[in-house]
This record gives structure tokens, sequence and C-alpha cells, in this order.
């Protein structure tokens, strides 16, 4: 225990080294290494020293250092500058020599922690807007007139023009206010000039879709006249557009002219249509030499389908033939831009790919495609049908120079197309024979071409009523291609012209399956329907099909008839009234309707109808009957001559129209011209008995002395009636009273199908849609090749 004491030394007074080891502590190197502030310093760069409140000392250990005196003081760090930390006057020093911006320590100091900032309570209101100020009030209108143009836009585009107009209107007087109140707040240069070029724009083109062209024009003149506005003078291609489609064809070439000098060459899209708009113009002017040159600079800049094809007519027009074939093969390399078919088939087995190909196998990019080639397909075809007749000796010739043509090009699927063509072209005039040769070349062809070729083969030997041939052909299409539904029609047709309707309708409802708008085949299947007396699914049919062609006449004839049918007389005569709103000169369809009202014992509109289809067709036994015997049942029977003549002159063979004629004499009191009249029909038929009986009442109660005469005759012709009639009855009686078989045709039927034509529930064919769809080249340039 005692070892741990340690006694205080005495000290000496009198020490000969005292104060010898006295020294400033500032100049202390030695004990540096071991001065643990100091290192602490050095190691923390004096920047990232560890956190020391004012509270608690230091860190740095504080030593004692002798002095020569024997005392001891504390020194506060190595360099004798104050401890870190340490209290001043009463006051913290801060921590470090820099501190954060706008960071007070003291200020913190006691505060509660709220990160939120919730103890500073709710933020300020905003301030309020004012709305009386004029600013804010050009801003509204002029948000108000942005979408006045807006709606107008889009009430163009939904089809509604007039509403378009209103607000085109409105949104022009608004933006006029608004310049005037822009003006009083600001200067003139800040007035928005784009909004003013989009309203009066706008107002043009609505002008324009409501076929108002002299506003319109007016409204154009206001924006190309106006320096502000840039680019304006583009408009007057507008301009010209609205010239043409009022044939003030010279303005309209003016207009276009100016606008193509004011579009620069980089614009080299625009400016094409510009050059083929020209080339039109003058098309309709007749300056086929000026149109020639347009078209000719748009192929060799820019090639296009339209250009071409125009290029053609117009040297179709100047009789040209060398530069209708070049044209021709120019129209065939224009370039179609579209992808490949087998794009979209399917390479290999991968699901990815196939969902792929799949989404965009009828996609709107796909569509465009289609509709591209179709385009260019029937450019091609009119063309070629066009300059065919006319580039070689005979049309024959030329077709076959287009067909080589188009074999060398990528339209090699066309040249079929057009053999078929030559032979339609052959029907037109009138050389069967050659028709049929040419189409009976496709029986080695592929399956389509060759189905396509037997199935208008099959169409012409219907048409002869050859109808052993049209079946052997419609089975050769049938089997090139099953699902051809022309050729399936086809059959069906030579099958119902052999009375086999159950077996027709078969091949008409493969058609269906295999083709849904086939409106022949469903046309046809109702007329079988009805053949069959399965009235309910005829209806069926013929309302589907009038669901597709609303105006067809005979679709709606065929509604009415089936109702008659099924003697519902106020149906028949409704859907009538639609067929004579559709063809209001139809005299079979005007007959009808008085036919139906007469047999409703509406006596007035029967004669209303019957009237009005004598006055489209005077030459109607049945209609002139029906008006002379109302004429008769109303005691006019002066106005019953008339028509009994009009038939005498039908049927001069036909004694009893004569007959009614001198009774109408007879009832109006007329004896002595009715007494002629009976003369005359006896000079013309003397073995006519009735006409002998008026002859000799006429001259009793006239008191003539042919009577005798005429009773005579009378007496004679009754006797030999006699005789013959009775031999006629031992004739029947030795027979045993047989009975000749009389035989119906398809047409026999009393009411007439087919109310625009003489045939009578003769099917549809679908080859004859073909033809019809085949006709000659259309020469027309539309408005479509007007850009929008």
């Amino acid at each position: 225990m005692m070892q741990n004491v340690h006694l205080a030394p005495e000290t000496d007074e009198d020490d000969l080294y005292s104060g010898y080891n006295d020294y400033n502590p500032t100049y202390d190197t030695e004990e540096l290494e071991n001065d643990t502030a100091f290192q602490q310093a050095v190691r923390t760069s004096h920047g990232r020293r560890p956190p020391i409140t004012a509270k608690i000392p230091s860190t740095a250990v504080t030593r004692p250092v002798a002095t020569g005196y024997g005392s001891k003081t504390s020194l506060a760090s190595s360099m004798g500058r104050p401890m870190t930390g340490t209290l001043q006057d009463g006051v913290a020093r801060p921590m470090t020599a820099v501190r954060a911006a706008g960071f007070t320590k003291a200020a913190l100091r006691g505060s509660a922690f709220d990160p939120l900032g919730q103890s500073r309570g709710p933020a300020p209101p905003l301030e309020a807007k004012n709305e009386d100020s004029p600013e804010e009030k050009i801003r509204q209108l002029e948000k108000k007139v942005n979408e006045l143009v807006e709606e107008s836009c889009v009430a163009n585009g939904c089809g509604d023009l007039k509403l378009a107009l209103e607000k085109a209107k409105d949104a022009g007087r608004k933006e006029r206010v608004l310049v005037r109140q822009r003006e009083q707040v600001t200067t003139p240069e800040n007035i928005n000039l784009d909004l003013t070029y989009s309203v009066l724009f706008n107002l043009a083109s609505q002008y324009s879709a409501n076929e108002m062209y002299a506003e319109a024009l007016n409204t154009y003149q206001v924006i190309v006249k106006n320096k502000m506005f840039s680019n304006a003078g583009r408009l007057k291609v507008n301009m010209g557009n609205i010239y043409l489609k009022q044939r003030n064809y010279s303005k309209a070439i003016k207009f276009y002219r100016m606008a193509l000098d004011q579009i620069p060459s980089v614009h080299k899209e625009m400016r094409i249509k510009i050059l083929q708009n020209i080339g039109v113009t003058f098309i309709k002017t007749g300056q086929y030499s000026d149109a020639i040159n347009s078209f000719e600079h748009i192929m060799s800049m820019a090639p296009n389908l339209k250009a071409g094809f125009n290029l053609i007519l117009s040297y179709f027009a100047v009789g040209d033939q060398e530069k209708m074939k070049k044209a021709f093969q120019k129209l065939i390399a224009v370039p179609l831009e579209i992808d490949e078919d087998d794009k979209y088939i399917s390479p290999n087995d991968d699901p990815h790919t196939n969902l792929v190909i799949e989404a965009i196998k009828n996609d709107h990019l796909r569509q465009m495609e289609r509709e591209r080639k179709a385009m260019a397909e029937k450019y091609i075809m009119t063309a070629a049908k066009l300059i065919a007749p006319v580039i070689e000796t005979s049309f024959a010739v030329g077709y076959d120079w287009c067909v080589e043509v188009v074999k060398a090009s990528q339209y090699v699927e066309l040249a079929n197309d057009l053999e078929i063509n030559k032979a339609i072209t052959y029907l037109r005039q009138k050389d069967f024979n050659q028709a049929v040769e040419t189409l009976k070349m496709f029986e080695k062809k592929d399956s389509r071409v060759k189905s396509a070729a037997a199935t208008n083969l099959s169409f012409l030997y219907y048409l002869e009523n050859e109808f052993a041939q049209a079946s052997s052909y419609a089975d050769l299409a049938v089997n090139s291609d099953r699902y051809n539904p022309s050729a399936l029609t086809n059959k069906g047709n030579t099958v119902f012209a052999n009375g086999d309707y159950e077996k027709a309708a078969e091949f008409y409802k493969e058609a269906l399956r295999n083709d849904s708008s086939c409106t022949e085949a469903l046309y046809n299947i109702g007329l079988t329907y009805k053949k069959l007396n399965r009235l309910d699914e005829a209806l069926d049919c013929f309302l589907k099909l009038h669901a597709i062609l609303r105006n067809s006449a005979q679709v709606l004839y065929q509604i009415a008839h089936v109702y008659e049918l099924m003697e519902d007389p106020n149906q028949a005569i409704e859907w009538l009234m639609q067929l004579i709103s559709v063809v209001p000169t139809d005299s079979r369809a005007l007959s009808k309707l008085g036919e139906l009202y007469d047999s409703e014992g509406d006596k007035s509109q029967a004669f209303q109808y019957y009237y009005e289809s004598y006055r489209y067709f005077p030459s109607n036994i049945e209609v002139i009957e029906w008006l002379g015997a109302y004429y008769i049942d109303t005691q006019f029977c002066e106005k019953a001559i008339q028509y009994f003549e009009r038939a005498s002159l039908i049927q001069p063979t036909q004694v009893k129209w004569q007959l009614m004629v001198a009774s109408c004499f007879r009832r109006s009191g007329n004896y002595q011209k009715a007494l002629d009249t009976y003369k005359d029909i006896h000079r013309k038929f003397p073995e006519n008995v009735e006409c002998l009986r008026f002859l000799v009442r006429l001259c009793t109660d006239i008191g003539l002395k042919e009577v005798q005469e005429y009773a005579t005759k009378l007496k004679r012709l009754e006797k030999m009636k006699e005789i013959r009639e009775q031999r006629i009855k031992s004739g029947r009686d030795g027979s045993g009273g047989s009975r000749s078989k009389r035989e119906g045709s398809a047409g026999s039927d009393a009411s007439y199908v087919d109310p625009l034509g003489p045939q009578i529930e003769r099917p549809k064919t679908a080859a004859k849609k073909r033809i019809d769809e085949d006709d000659f080249a259309d020469e027309e340039l539309g408005d479509d090749l007007l850009p929008e």
C-alpha cells in the first residue's frame, strides 16, 4: 500500500538551476506528436471535426506544462488558440469558421422537431385575379375565338356545314372586337396576326364548303392582299379551285400560275399538285397541247398514276398513237411503293412473329396499300381499254400489244383481265363466236383465270338459252374455283331454268356462304323460295337485300309482290309507293297500284294510277280496257271511245274493240254514228253474229229497209253456228272426251316479276353484273384530281 504513496519533495530555497527550463509553449514542437488535439485537427483537415457543443469541454486533453517556478498551467491547445466550443464573454462561438448561409444555431436552440412546418400555419391565399382588367378581358376573348374556330372545324368534319359556317362567322365577329380592344390597350404591333389569319382562312373554307363562292373569294382576297400575312399567296390555289368549280377556267389557270410563282422550288410536292390542276383545267378547256406539256413535266419530275392517266387521255384526244403507247408504258412504270404480299406470310412457326403478322395483316396501312394497288389497276385497265382500239389497225391487235406490255411489268396478273375484256369487246360488237373463242383460250390457264372465263361463258350460253352448255361451263367454273360466288350463282341459274328449285337454292346458299355480299345469289334465292311457295323465307331474303340495295326497283317490287301473295294488300301498296318514288315513270308499277286499289274498292285512286300508267305507256291493253270500262260505269261513254279506238289500232284483228266503240256511240245517243260503225265492222267481219244483231236492232229502231237483209244474214249465221257446235260435240263424244294439256313456262304467272323488263321470273346472272362493270373507260376528269 505504501508503495503507491508519493511524498511531495521538499523545495530548496536556493535552487541553482531555477528558470533554466522556462520557454514559450508556442514553440514547443517536440511534444506535437503527443498533442491529441493537434493530431485530431490534422487528420480531420479542420473541415470534418466532430461536432462539439458550447457546453462540452474541448476534446483536446489539456496537459500540465511545467514552468520554471514549478507551477502547472493548462493549455487550451498546442497553438495557443481558444478551444472550439468554449464560451467567450458569455457568447457561444460558431462551430467552424464557415457556416451555412441563413443558419443560426441559436435560432433553433430549444425548438421542437417539425419537418413539415405545420407549426407555421396555412399558406397565405393566392392573389385574386382582377377580371375587370383589360388584359384579362382580352385573354378571355382570345380564348373564346380559338374555341369557336375549333368548333367550326369539328362541325365541318362531322358534315354539318351550316353549323360550321355559323361558328366561323361568330369567330370572325369576336375576332374583330378583340382587335379593337387590343388596339385601345396596347400598340398595334402586339396584335395576334396568327389568330386573325386562322379566323379568316377558316371562314373562307366554310364559305367554299357551303358553295358560297363569291363570299369565299372575297375572304381569300382579304388574306392575300394583307402583306403582314406570310405565305398568304399559297391560298391562291384555293381561289383557283373555286374558279374551276365555277367553270371559269381562264381565271382558274391564272390563279394557279400565280400560286405556282409564289411557292419555292423546295416544296416540290405542292408544285406538282398545282401543275396537275393546271393540266386538268387545260383539258376542260380543250387545250390539249398545253395539258400535255403540264403532264409531261410532272411525269419527268415526279411520276404518279393520275398524271400518267391524264397524259394518256390528252394524247387520245389529239389522236397521237405513238405518244399514247409511250404514255401507257410510263403509266405502267410508275412505282407503287407498297410492300409485297410475301411480307404478310409467316416464314416460320414463331408465335410472336405470327401475332405481329396477324396484327398488321389488315391494319390501316395495309388497307391503304390495297386501295393504292386497286387504283393503279383501275387506271391501267381503263387506259388499256381506251387506247387498244385506236393504237393499231384493229382493236384485237391493240389489246395484244397492251397485254404484252402488262406482262412485262409488275402488273402481270392484269394481262388475263385484259384478255377477258377483249372477249367482252367482241360481245359489244355482236361477234359472239370470237368472244367464245377468246374465252375458251383460258381453259388451260391457272384456276382463277379459268374460273372467270368459264363463268362468263356460262353466262353467254345462258343468255342464248343453251342451258346444257351453260351448265357445262358453270361446272367447269365451280371445279376450277369452288369459292367463286359468281360461278356458283350461274350454276344455280342453270338448275333453276331446268325447274329444280331445291337444288338451285343449295347453290345460291353456297355462294352466299363464300361471299355474303353476293347480291345476285341473295336475289335469286328469294325468287326460288317464291317458286317453292315459301313466302316467309322469300320475304326475309328480299328484306335483307333491301337493306343492302336501298333503291333497287326490282327488290322493292319483289317485296310488294310477296306481300300481295301473302294477301296483305296494304303492305303491298306501301312498298309499291316506295317503288314509284324510285322509278316514277314505270307504267307497270303504276298499273299494279291501280289494280290493288281497285281490288280494295277505291275506284278514284285506281283511276289515278291507271291513268298515269296509260300516260307513260299508252299501249297496255289491260290499262286501256280498265279505263274504258271505268268511263262507261261512270256514264261518260264519250270519253271511253278514245280508249277503245286506240285498242282497235293496237289489235286490229280483235273485233271486240270496234264493237265497244260502236256500243259507246249507241249509249251516248249517237245512233247514226253507231250504225255507220256497225256497218264498217260488218264489212271487215261479215261472220260476226254480235255485229249483225246490233245492226238488226238499230235498223228496226230507226226504220231502215236494210233490216230484212241483216235479219236474213243473222239467221243463216246462227244456223251455221248451231251445225258447227253439233259437229264439235259429236267429235268430242267419239274421242272419249280427252282434253289437251296446256304446258306452262316459268313465266306463265299472270303477275310479272321484273317491273322494268320484259322477262318474267328469270334469275339475275352474276356474270351480267361483271359485264356491266366492265363498260368502256370513263374519260371524265372529276374534282377528285384536285388536292384537298
